[in-house]
């Protein structure tokens, strides 16, 4: 196998791990998700989130309320976010809400709308 199989398939067993959820492009959720892992969405969600670890990818997209720890956003999130510890909104990314969290990193061309507050990490945590 070349290196970027390897990498992809690294990736691929890193996500068989309990505790995970991932919601692919494509699919649409609806409901509450609570992971005390890791939660990958690369779809659309409509509900609330609660997890450990929130990966928002390109053609992620979330309608509600997130609490998490830490947060990679290169989609999009349309509600409240509480994020205990660290937000890192990449490039393609947008938070339309109120963002509460402990530290904020945003890169060129990411995008939050709406009001921000850091606060006490201790405040927020997942349940």
């Amino acid at each position: 196998m070349n290196k970027d199989m390897n990498e992809k398939k690294a990736g691929l067993e890193s996500l068989e791990v309990s505790h995970n959820i991932v919601i692919g492009q494509g699919v649409t959720f609806v409901g509450s998700i609570s992971a005390r892992g890791k939660a990958f969405i690369n779809g659309m969600v409509s509900g609330e989130i609660s997890a450990d670890d929130l990966h928002v990818g390109k053609s992620g997209v979330i309608k509600g309320k997130i609490k998490s720890r830490e947060m990679d956003i290169y989609g999009e999130i349309h509600e409240d976010v509480s994020c205990a510890e660290h937000v890192l909104i990449h490039s393609t990314g947008l938070i339309n809400g109120k963002l509460i969290y402990g530290e904020l990193e945003i890169e060129k061309g990411g995008r939050v709308t709406g009001s921000m507050n850091q606060t006490n990490t201790k405040l927020i945590r997942p349940r």
